[in-house]
């Protein structure tokens, strides 16, 4: 990232601060608040001083007051001191919990081909690491950035009041920390920003092999697993090791440079008492200073160093954020109750990579009520046709119209209302049995939900529960069998029955008699409904009033069963093999 880039984002992260004006100006008011009692001290210590060492005795009569007035200065920057951090803590978790949100939301309102070409795993390393890191940078500026220079600043004045020689010996001398700290912060900020990217690519390795956890054990891909994840480990750990070794030497560094400008202050200091023009309690106000003077500098160089860090996962929460929206291109919505379920594909063509064409002047026509199966080799386009139906992606050429009207023409959420999908591989959410097969109609009663379990003869099974429709489910439905997850993914089509029907081998982890009761309920569901079916099964593919042929894109045949087998074609050929591996 660009100083230019650097500079945007932190001007982006500022904006978002600015949202919470009442936070802010607290946070503010209260550092100030802070800044001042600290500095006030020093003067009240030096005063003290002078009124112990006078020449002769202690000046009680001017000491007692000295003391009662640090005391109630020292109590009440103690109570400041507290105050502030929460209110930096409040604002910063509000900023950051709206960033967090702002990304997630962004990620359901993306196009599904950015989701594609990002890993579940880095999508989920920003939402979570990298947000945590930003809000622990952000609190940092208010702790020891802001604090630090409003302490500069106010010292340096009450110092100039003071004396205008020392003032001038500290200020030329102290920045001297500051410019190494930022030679070590600039070279530090490339190893941070490496460092969140190998641990997004870390977070994906595990992740992967966590839920895949069962594929790696049965094709003995322990090795290869492991091998990934050292590799990825390594580069994260060497990321990590010269991120932290140059944000670390930081802190010493300036330390040194600090401790020798505080014995070259002390020096002049004891030199001018020699001389009389100095007092032991001015010193002593200075040297205190001094140290005031140069502490903020080392949280600054700190926070220099963290910023980096946090700035570079601001990059990729922002980059997310800044991804264009799936372009909504119609307003109108479907009237459910005029849906017919004519289908027409009009010399569509799609690529998922440009340069790289899929699907190539592809035209269709299906009539209300018709039984379409999608038939082909793997790659063919079959799933790639559902999913421009559902309007997933868009086209890149031609039209697709329902009942002669462009789906374009009409929102995405309208458009999809009209299908109920059921596809081979289940999603379950964390929820309850009920929760999981209303999803997407929460509103749905136990009555209907039941009803819907038992048109997908699910029903049974759910009984025997511990909890019944009451039992959560857990991480993706890993307590159940896969063909009882897909019972349940089958039974939300129930629910509110659709106008069309689109299955992707939907009974493809059932039992055999089981699918034939499905199958049953299918047949009936689809009775006067438009529905496409991807399937490999002879008997569902018989069945259909059109069967679509597909390969490297294009539809290469279409007719009934008994058509395409006198053709003696690809259909014919693909069951042949079939029946012979049968």
């Amino acid at each position: 990232m660009t100083n230019i880039q650097q500079k945007s984002t932190l001007t982006r992260l500022v904006q978002l601060l600015f949202n919470r004006k009442h936070l802010l100006v607290l946070s503010l008011l209260g550092a100030i608040i802070q800044v001042a009692l600290t500095v006030y001290i020093p003067v009240l210590i030096g005063n003290a001083i002078n009124q112990v060492i006078a020449e002769g005795q202690v000046n009680f009569d001017n000491l007692k007051p000295i003391l009662l007035r640090m005391g109630i200065v020292i109590l009440l920057n103690a109570f400041i001191q507290w105050l502030n951090p929460l209110l930096y803590n409040k604002m910063t978790f509000e900023t950051v919990q709206g960033l967090r949100q702002d990304v997630l939301n962004k990620l359901h309102s993306v196009p599904l081909n950015y989701i594609d070409q990002h890993s579940t795993g880095d999508l989920v390393s920003r939402i979570s690491t990298d947000a945590e890191q930003l809000s622990d940078g952000i609190n940092m500026i208010f702790n020891q950035f802001l604090v630090g220079i409003l302490t500069i600043v106010v010292t340096v004045i009450t110092m100039g009041k003071l004396d205008l020689v020392m003032m001038f010996l500290v200020v030329c001398l102290t920045p001297l920390s500051l410019l190494v700290a930022r030679f070590i912060a600039n070279r530090s900020y490339k190893y941070f920003r490496y460092q969140t990217l190998t641990r997004g690519v870390q977070s994906q390795i595990v992740e992967e092999s966590i839920q895949q956890g069962e594929l790696v054990r049965l094709f003995n891909t322990h090795e290869k697993t492991t091998e990934d994840f050292v590799k990825a480990n390594n580069e994260y750990m060497e990321n990590s090791q010269k991120a932290i070794f140059y944000s670390s030497i930081t802190a010493p560094t300036t330390r040194f440079i600090n401790a020798m400008i505080y014995a070259v202050i002390t020096f002049f200091g004891a030199v001018r008492i020699l001389r009389g023009t100095f007092s032991v309690g001015e010193l002593t106000t200075f040297l205190n200073y001094a140290n005031q003077y140069t502490k903020p500098f080392n949280d600054i160089s700190n926070v220099l160093s963290e910023l980096q860090s946090a700035l570079a996962c601001a990059e990729r929460l922002f980059d997310v954020i800044d991804q264009v929206d799936e372009v909504e291109t119609g307003h109108a919505k479907l009237n459910d109750s005029t849906i017919q379920g004519k289908v027409n594909f009009n010399k569509v063509a799609f690529s998922y990579v440009e340069h790289q064409p899929l699907i190539e002047d592809l035209t269709l026509s299906v009539k209300p009520g018709m039984r379409v199966a999608i038939v082909g080799p793997t790659g063919a386009g079959k799933s790639t046709l559902i999913n421009l139906l559902m309007r997933f992606y868009d086209l890149n050429s031609g039209q697709i119209l329902l009942d002669d009207q462009p789906t374009t023409d009409f929102t995405r959420e309208s458009v999809r209302a009209q299908f109920g999908m059921v596809l081979q591989e289940t999603w379950l959410k964390s929820g309850t049995i009920h929760d999981n097969i209303a999803y997407g109609y929460p509103n749905a009663t136990r009555e209907l939900v039941i009803e819907a379990a038992k048109a997908a003869h699910a029903d049974h099974f759910i009984r025997q529960l511990p909890n019944g429709y009451d039992t959560l489910v857990t991480d993706g439905g890993d307590s159940l069998a896969q063909g009882q997850r897909q019972l349940l993914s089958i039974a939300r089509i129930f629910v509110k029955v659709p106008h069309m029907l689109i299955l992707d081998e939907a009974t493809s982890s059932i039992d055999t008699r089981t699918e034939i009761l499905i199958q049953e309920a299918f047949n009936s569901l689809m009775e006067g409904r438009t529905s496409f079916v991807i399937a490999h099964r002879l008997s569902t593919i018989q069945t259909a009033d059109l069967i679509l042929v597909m390969n490297q894109g294009k539809i290469i045949e279409q007719g009934n069963h008994h058509n395409l087998m006198q053709m003696k074609g690809f259909y014919y050929q693909m069951q042949q093999t079939r029946q012979s591996v049968d």
